[in-house]
Formats: structure tokens, C-alpha cells, sequence
């Protein structure tokens, strides 16, 4: 008798266990395991082909696939590709990033996280006629950009599993910075630091200093001080050939923005280098953050040497690591 109770028990708690477990209601997040695949800034855009044709389609290439600041060449912010929702299954359903348009249906704007994959970000946007899908993608647009960019930062970030140990930048300069330990650390002193890696073509590098308060003048604009910066700090460390020096190339007028790093109020400047009299040059990301703590301005740059081939996804690169720095003391 007590061991048919005890197998009672255990079945009646075996059924509450499934029932519980079935009980939750899907989230946005709905836990799928699968990896996500895809190349950086590689966006899927699920639609009709009719409508990929007309005047959505248009919207969205002029906007998801605009031209990056700051690259010597055209290159489009995203790379994208189209396929009808008949298609979309399968491996073609992991990409990282994807844009669904939906027609014949009321206007709406929704973002899933993890449907199909890990990490995985999808955005649908709905609406019964063309101007009313164009009307809400261009409402949202900027807010679909960041979304798409932020994973794609965070993916790069995670993919760094043995950071580069960079001595004495916590001391030296109160921060740290995660470089996949591809990158080596060509120099290394009190107030600079610049690290490199060897890539097929040419060097990724990234730069690390402090410039005080008061080095900025109020004769000038903000970007003009930043070109003068640029100029005198980094003209006096990046070692180049003789006869040159690491400048801004003032041919070019470089793309500038207000933003935030690490929690402080920061400049973003984008442009272009050259070693002046010398047959170099490249595209640059600089960030001057106003540490208001220790009243000064931290400044950290990434700048690529990659002659006659695209420079998109190694300028994201330096991006993602520039973004991982955090203040330590």
C-alpha cells in the first residue's frame, strides 16, 4: 500500500512539474538557443519582392544602406540582403539582424529579441498601404539603426575571450580597454598608449592619452580643438617614416557628434589621416570623453592602414573595442 502511495505522489508531482513548466506565456525573448550567424553589419530585410521593388524597398536602401561617415570609400552602412517570408527559415532565420515588413495589416512597430537565435535582433514593421510602412519605418529609423548597430557591437565585444594584458593602463591612465590579444602593444608610457595588429593589408591601431582642460581654446570650435589635438599628440608619438607626420588630412572635413561613453559626456569625430608628405592615409574614430572626475579629457582613437580595400568592418572593429573602456580609479 505504501508504495503504491509513494508512486502516486511521484506521478502527481511529475504532472505539476509539466504543468508549470507550460505555464508561462512566450515573451518577446523566447529563449531560442540556436547561434546566430552572419557576417559584421549583414542585414536580412524579409519582404515581397514586389514590394522590394517599389517605393519600400527604395526607403529602405537609401537609409539601411547610406554611405559611412568618415571611410575614404563608399561603403554602405549595412549589407543587405532581401528574401521573401517563404524563404526565411531554416539557417536563413539565424541571421543576427533582420527587418521584416508586413502588408495588409494595421500600422505597427515591434522588436524581438532572440526569436530564432542567439544573439539575435528582428524588427517588425507593418501597416496596410506603402506610404503607411515608409511613413513608420522613417518614424522609427534611427531608433532601428542603433538597435541593429548595438548588437552587432556587443557581438564583436563577446567574441574577445583572452583580452590583451595592456600593463599599467589601469595605473597610467585609469582605464581598461578589452583588444583581442591579436593586437600587441607597441607603446606603452605614463600618458600614451598605442596598440597594433597586422592584418593583410596593412595595421588596425588604436591610441590612448589625456589631454588637460584647459588645452582647449575658446577661440575655437570644438572640432577645430580636436583637429589640433589630433595633430600635436598624436604627430608627436605615432613613430612614422622620416620626413612625415601623423596629421588630419585637411582635405577632408571630418564628421563630428555629441554622444556618450562609459557614462560620460563625450565628442565623436570621424575622418581622415595622412602622414603629411608621404603616400599614407586612412579613416580614423576619435573619442574625447570629459572624465569630470579628474577634470580632464580622456582621449582614445582607432585608425586602420588598409590601402585599395574596404575599411567598414575593420573601423567597426575598433569601434567595439574602443567601447569596452571602462574607468577604473
Amino acid at each position: 500500500m505504501k508504495k503504491i502511495l509513494v508512486i502516486c505522489f511521484s506521478l502527481l508531482a511529475i504532472v505539476a512539474c509539466k504543468q508549470g513548466e507550460e505555464a508561462p506565456k512566450p515573451q518577446l525573448d523566447t529563449g531560442a538557443y540556436a547561434k546566430s550567424a552572419g557576417r559584421p553589419n549583414g542585414l536580412t530585410i524579409v519582404m515581397d519582392n514586389r514590394f522590394w521593388e517599389g517605393s519600400i524597398g527604395e526607403v529602405l536602401r537609401r537609409n539601411l544602406a547610406a554611405p559611412v561617415h568618415g571611410l575614404p570609400q563608399e561603403e554602405p552602412m549595412f549589407t543587405i540582403r532581401q528574401m521573401p517570408a517563404t524563404a526565411f527559415k531554416g539557417f536563413a532565420n539565424k541571421s543576427r539582424c533582420f527587418l521584416k515588413i508586413e502588408t495588409n495589416k494595421d500600422v505597427g512597430f515591434k522588436v524581438l529579441k532572440n526569436k530564432y537565435a542567439r544573439p539575435q535582433i528582428g524588427i517588425v514593421i507593418s501597416g496596410n498601404t506603402e506610404e503607411e510602412i515608409n511613413q513608420e519605418f522613417l518614424a522609427h529609423k534611427s531608433e532601428i539603426i542603433q538597435t541593429f548597430k548595438n548588437i552587432e557591437l556587443l557581438n564583436k565585444q563577446q567574441l574577445v575571450k583572452n583580452p590583451l594584458d595592456i600593463k599599467k593602463l589601469d595605473k597610467n591612465l585609469g582605464i581598461s580597454l578589452s583588444a583581442p590579444n591579436a593586437y600587441r602593444v607597441a607603446k606603452a608610457s605614463k600618458d600614451f598608449y598605442w596598440l597594433r595588429r597586422n592584418i593583410s593589408h596593412g595595421t588596425l591601431n588604436i591610441t590612448a592619452y589625456e589631454v588637460p582642460v584647459d588645452f582647449f581654446k575658446d577661440s575655437l570650435s570644438i572640432p577645430q580643438n580636436i583637429i589640433r589635438m589630433r595633430d600635436t599628440y598624436g604627430g608627436d608619438h605615432v613613430v612614422v617614416d622620416e620626413g612625415g607626420r601623423f596629421i588630419t588630412e585637411a582635405a577632408y572635413s571630418p564628421y563630428f557628434q555629441e554622444t556618450n561613453i562609459a557614462n560620460f559626456d563625450a565628442y565623436e569625430t570621424r575622418g581622415t589621416w595622412e602622414v603629411k608628405n608621404k603616400w599614407m592615409a586612412g579613416p580614423f574614430l576619435n573619442y574625447v570623453i570629459k572624465d569630470t572626475q579628474k577634470k580632464r579629457f580622456l582621449v582614445l582613437e582607432g585608425f586602420v592602414f588598409a590601402p585599395s580595400i574596404n575599411k567598414r568592418d575593420y573601423m567597426f572593429e575598433l569601434e567595439a573595442i574602443l567601447k569596452t573602456v571602462k574607468f577604473v580609479n
